[in-house]
């Protein structure tokens, strides 16, 4: 009978490697478990290491491999090492606050495109508005250019028309009037006049004044022969003695009037033409011509005055006596030449007053509520002074910032001579130099400022 023994060493044969090489994972099943002795394996532990040494390198290694794979703790099934996560649900508030925050991001980044292109639209618009205001600008300025050379006296010779009444071409040496006009190249028109036998001008205005074409200027020449001018003189003298009853029972009287009461502008001239030969060449020829209406009217020398002055005080009417036709044309040309100059004079005189002193002041110095700016009005005040300098004015506000400062300081002295000389003593630095206001200016400032008088002359 074979006695059983339990081997106390483990016994690796060649064919339980070849399995072991072949069959690696058989190991790894969760059921199959290694029981090892440790008294044993102590026991035996150098026989075990003997045993090793023999085997070959390649059943080492699979050796160790195995038995690693054995202690080590067991995984779980399912292929991965690291098991997922399981994903969180949202509920519905949480999608329905998402959806309104996207919706709000949304129309806020329409807001903001809405918000840019009208900044866009108003930048190009500004942009428009400015290019339309600087087309405008530069319009006017040609405008104003072109309105300023219209109004030179040879480019408004032009637009000046003289017209004349046929009435006084019946007249002998009215033919010199007409030559001179042509050989001037003036325009001239011949046309019923309101007033018989007158003269009068028009004037074209440039394209877009007013609306009109052109104006009528307020000048009149009425020419009479002396034989008119005894009648209109009778009867200015009947009407005078009605107490001022235009009765108007003259030929040219009636109509005279009417127009001056129609339009109280209108400048009348009158050019009475006598041809007698008495008193042509005489050097006391107006004398003559009273004596001549003194003996035709019947009327004394004060009543002729009387009525002259009438004429020309109440109805603003200028007598001339003349003796030719070439007189009345040399007449009608002066008028004509003042006429054309009139409108640049005009121009020139909206300039500022002669006593201010030229420069950017010009329309004012701005005085704020805090009352910065008024020290800069006194300083201009001064300068308007005849030889005032802008160094001699800030001297003197340098010392006295206020008029009121310097009226007290002249009150604080007693006489008269100190006053005057108050400021002649202050320092004037300009250029590089010292020098001092003097006595001069001195007494100037001080009757600009103390003087009652208003006709008083400074200088």
């Amino acid at each position: 009978m074979s006695v059983l023994r339990r081997a106390k060493t483990w016994e690796i044969s060649e064919s339980e490697e070849s399995d072991a090489e072949i069959k690696p994972d058989l190991n790894r099943d969760a059921s199959q478990t290694v029981t090892v002795s440790t008294d044993l394996i102590t026991e035996d532990q150098s026989s075990e290491d003997k045993c090793c040494k023999t085997l070959p390198s390649s059943a080492s290694k699979n050796y160790s491999s195995q038995v690693s794979a054995a202690l080590s703790p067991p995984r779980p099934a399912g292929g991965s090492a690291t098991p997922s996560p399981a994903r969180k649900r949202r509920s519905k508030e949480e999608l329905e606050a998402n959806r309104q925050t996207a919706r709000e991001r949304r129309e806020e980044r329409d807001r903001q495109r809405a918000a840019r292109a009208r900044d866009k639209e108003d930048r190009r618009q500004e942009r428009d508005r400015q290019k339309a205001i600087r087309a405008r600008e530069k319009e006017d300025r040609r405008q104003a250019a072109e309105n300023l050379k219209s109004l030179r006296p040879d480019n408004c010779l032009k637009c000046l028309t003289v017209c004349i009444d046929p009435a006084l071409l019946q007249q002998d040496g009215s033919d010199i009037l007409l030559d001179t006009l042509a050989t001037f190249e003036w325009r001239f028109n011949i046309e019923s006049q309101q007033l018989p036998r007158s003269i009068t001008w028009t004037r074209d205005l440039p394209q877009g004044d007013d609306g009109k074409g052109s104006v009528e200027e307020e000048q009149v020449v009425l020419v009479l022969d002396l034989a008119d001018f005894m009648d209109m003189v009778i009867s200015v003298k009947k009407m005078l003695n009605s107490e001022g009853e235009e009765t108007g029972t003259g030929s040219f009287l009636g109509p005279l009037l009417e127009c001056l009461n129609r339009d109280a502008k209108k400048v009348v001239t009158l050019l009475v033409i006598d041809s007698e030969p008495d008193y042509r060449d005489d050097a006391y020829g107006e004398h003559l011509l009273d004596e001549t209406l003194h003996s035709k009217l019947g009327m004394e020398h004060l009543d002729i005055e009387e009525v002259l002055v009438y004429l020309q005080l109440c109805k603003n009417i200028s007598l001339v006596f003349l003796y030719e036709w070439q007189e009345v044309t040399n007449h009608v040309c002066a008028v004509t030449k003042a006429l054309s100059k009139r409108p640049y004079k005009l121009l020139t005189e909206r300039a500022e007053l002669p006593f201010c002193v030229d420069g950017s002041w010009a329309s004012g110095v701005r005085v704020e509520r805090d009352g910065s700016g008024l020290i800069q009005v006194w300083s201009k005040q001064i300068q308007q002074l005849n030889r005032v300098s802008p160094a001699v004015a800030s001297a003197v506000t340098a010392a006295y910032p206020s008029p009121q400062l310097l009226l007290q300081a002249y009150q604080s002295l007693e006489s008269e001579e100190d006053r005057k000389g108050l400021l002649a003593g202050l320092i004037v630095k300009s250029g590089g130099k010292e020098r001092r206001i003097g006595p001069e200016i001195s007494a100037r400032v001080y009757r600009c400022l103390t003087a009652q008088n208003p006709q008083l002359v400074l200088d």
